[in-house]
């Protein structure tokens, strides 16, 4: 059997378009819209944005995207003052075991780790 993708469901927090505004400045796009169901892709990665609140949840819920550049991601995040704009935290580019890596804590405070390997 062989598995064709794979698109976790990310929950909202409570400012759903906040959210879908954050991924659209990210650089994702969106794929179909289903009210509280958003599809987003960018470069064939996918996720579903849901229109979901569970702090406990968020908190321990972590992504990892690869992309090509940590250094170069954390620049733009940072030259287009997402963090400030959006309340997200961003760590600078770190190396870690598997790639260097930039963390982005998003509106929910799902952590998603940038890594570039």
């Amino acid at each position: 059997m062989k598995f064709l993708s794979l698109a976790p469901f990310v929950p909202s927090g409570s400012d759903f378009n906040g959210s879908k505004q954050l991924f659209q400045e990210l650089g994702f796009n969106i794929s179909w819209d289903g009210g509280d169901y958003i599809g987003f892709e960018k470069d064939g990665c996918t996720f579903i944005l849901q229109h979901y609140d569970n702090e406990p949840f968020a908190q321990n819920f972590m992504l990892s995207v690869g992309i090509e550049n940590a250094d170069d991601f954390w620049k733009e995040v940072s030259d287009r003052q997402l963090p400030e704009r959006f309340g997200i935290k961003l760590s600078k580019p770190i190396d870690q075991p598997y790639g260097r890596e930039v963390n982005i804590i998003d509106i929910a405070g799902v952590c998603w780790h940038f890594v570039q390997s």
